[in-house]
Formats: C-alpha cells, structure tokens, sequence
C-alpha cells in the first residue's frame, strides 16, 4: 500500500490573488506602504479574513465599524462593490453607504449581522491547463493507492480531476473520492482519493468541521480533519486516514504567535481524535497534510505540532527508508527544514509496515538559480505552470 499527501492548491479555479506575479497595485491595499508583492499577497489575504471575521459579529461596535470601512478603502471597494481581487456580496439587506465624495470613507449602515446577508470574496482565475496536467502527472507519478488531497475545489472537481485529468495523462482513475464541505469558504478543502474497491474499500467516514475551538472563537479547525477508515481487502485490517489542512502563517506577523496558537489547538485536537481512535482498537492509523509548521528547530520555539509528536505517531521523514531527494523541505524551494510543512505521521503499528518513502517535486517551479536543483517535467517552463508550490510526500507500507 503506498500512501501519499499532496497539497494541490487547486485544480480548476484560484483565487486570482494567490497569482504572485500578477501586478499588486492594480486597485488592491491602495493605502499599503509595503512594496513587494508578497506583502501584498498577504495584505489582501489578511485583510479579507478581517473583514469577514467583523460582518460575522452579532452586533457592530463603532470601533468595528471604522475598521471595515478603513479594509473596504485599502481594498478598493470605496466606489464599487468589485474590484481586481475581490467582490463584496450583498445579497439582502444594507452594509454601507457611499458618499458622494468618493474621497472619504464609505459609512457602515448595519447595526450587526442580522441587518444583511453577505460576504467579501476573494475573486477567482481558472488554473492553467497545463498546470493541471503537471497535479495530474505528479499523482500518476506517486503511484499512490491512497492519496490525502488539500487545497481541492469541492468534490464535483476532485471528481472530474480523478476521472479525466488523470486518464490523459496515462494514469488509472481513483474509482472512490471523497471530501466534505470544510469550514473555510474559499473552496480549499481537504478530500481523498483512493484506488479500485477490489483492493480498499472506504467503509466509514467523518468529519470534524463541528469540533469547537477551546478559546471559544468558533470552530476548532480551519478546514476539517477529515476522517475516513479504509479496509485492505486482502487483511481485512482497517487503516484510518485524518486528512487535514492547519492554520496557515501566510498572513500574520513574524513568528506567528496568533497563527501558532490556533494551530497548537488544532493539534491537540487531532491527537485527541487520534488517542480515542486508539482507544477505541484502531491501531493502524495515518495523519497526513499540509500542518503548516515544521518540526521543532534548535534555536527555534517549540513547534506547534508537537502535541502530534508527542502521542507517539512516527514522521516518515525520519525512517530510514525515506529518501527525501534534493531538499528537506516540501514547500517552495524546500531548501531547509523550516519549509517541510507536508506530513505522513503513523501511529507505531502502521509505521512498522514502513518499507520506504519520498518526496516527488518535479511540478514544482525552481526558477534557473536554485542550489541543488531538482528535475523538473519537461513541460514545466513558466511558473504559472507549476502544479503547485507543494511537493508531494508518500509512504510505501507492507501489505
């Protein structure tokens, strides 16, 4: 059995802001000092999980209210209810007005939530073609008979990608796809695939978007810990996969105290999910995704997954099999430690079924200057191009 956890950052359709290259200023943080497009990157991000997380609030404080007009400026939504990168959605009621001077501020009009219904979304582009084709032949590449799959579209696309994208570029279709609406609007959801029903079969499956955050700021994880119990026909034996997605760094302050401390609670959370399953006589079960944080590093504060760590389940990283190939890392260029955000974690007794493991980056972009680099498709010759900025990581298992 071969396991494997691929972050694809989409597979049809991306929020047009996560395009890196494209021209930052063009009606986007208009007031933003910062000049790199990064940060810009992580301005827009930012400030549309701000503003969203304000029109939730039962009531509207003045304070609240002077900041959603001062995003809904620095956006560019001054004038218009859409822009380059995002679109205010006002589907019943009243948010703001507009003065007529549209160099001052709009006015928020709604008291709270119940006075309207909307949102601010983050506009969409479609995914090139050919960068979808490169997920494709990564995941035809893997071989993988079980693959963890973050950041999918919904579960129609994940479908249609596993189906068609998949047949043409000469690999054999995941006859069971799965994935559940997660908690976080943007279409980035976690799912799986797994092979023909000969072999395994997914026999229960669950989410965990309902999990209460302990701070009590809503729902514990940003996505979901997707879990699902698969059977190996020939065994019988059940393997349990959690597929997750943990809060991102992308927009916060350096060291990401805020972002670190979610993500310390959503660890905690799957090592409880994850003892109960044990309890309950699971013995073979997989952690797999994007965690967003690496390993604990010397010199570094302790790692926001170290409640994972601590239950005892293994890092396929670490066994001897693992052939990490040219880097350390699984995002970006990889080059050192702090990038490995992707993981296969097993439980003691699933990891004693490890016979090898790896790191397949060839449809990620490297550019012409990296150290060591590695070998890219042939294809692969612009960075729009690029199946994403993960690699994909996998697990080869005895039967």
């Amino acid at each position: 059995m071969r396991i494997a956890s691929y972050n694809v950052e989409n597979m049809f359709e991306r929020p047009k802001v996560f395009a890196r290259d494209k021209n930052w200023t063009e009606e986007a943080v208009r007031t933003s000092a910062r000049a790199n497009s990064s940060d810009r990157f992580n301005d827009v991000i930012g400030l549309h999980a701000e503003l969203n997380q304000l029109f939730a609030k039962d009531v509207y404080s003045s304070g609240e209210k002077d900041r959603m007009a001062e995003i809904i400026g620095a956006l560019g939504l001054r004038s218009s209810d859409n822009v380059s990168l995002v679109t205010l959605r006002v589907l019943r009621g009243r948010l703001l007005r507009r003065p007529t001077d549209k160099t001052k501020p709009v006015q928020i009009v709604a008291s709270g939530r119940a006075d309207w219904v909307g949102w601010l979304d983050l506009n969409p582009e479609p995914v090139s073609e050919l960068a979808t084709d490169h997920m494709a032949m990564v995941i035809r590449d893997s071989g993988a008979d079980i693959v963890g799959v973050v950041e999918a579209d919904n579960r129609v696309a994940l479908d249609l990608f596993a189906q068609s994208f998949l047949k043409r570029v000469g690999c054999r279709p995941y006859e069971q796809v799965m994935l559940f609406d997660g908690n976080d609007p943007r279409g980035i959801d976690v799912g799986l695939l797994v092979r023909d029903r000969a072999s395994y079969s997914v026999t229960y499956f669950r989410t965990h978007i309902f999990e209460p955050d302990p701070d009590g700021s809503g729902r514990l994880f940003s996505r979901d810990c997707a879990e699902y119990h698969i059977t190996e026909e020939g065994s019988g034996r059940t393997v349990v996969v959690l597929v997750n997605h943990l809060k991102s760094k992308g927009y916060n302050s350096e060291d990401d105290p805020i972002g670190a401390k979610q993500r310390r609670r959503q660890a905690e959370g799957i090592a409880e999910i994850y003892t109960q399953l044990v309890r309950d006589g699971f013995d073979q079960v997989a952690v797999l995704g994007d965690l967003n944080d690496s390993p604990t590093l010397g010199g570094k504060p302790e790692s926001s997954l170290q409640p994972l760590f601590d239950t005892g389940l293994k890092d396929i990283s670490e066994h001897d099999g693992f052939d990490p190939g040219e880097r350390l890392g699984t995002f970006g260029t990889g080059h050192t430690l702090a990038s490995k955000i992707d993981y296969i974690l097993l439980s003691p007794a699933l990891s004693e079924r490890v016979v090898a493991g790896g790191i397949i980056r060839s449809g990620m972009w490297r550019g012409p200057r990296v150290r060591k680099p590695w070998k890219m498709y042939d294809t692969l010759t612009a960075e729009q191009h690029a199946a994403s900025d993960h690699a994909l990581i996998w697990a080869d298992l005895e039967d």
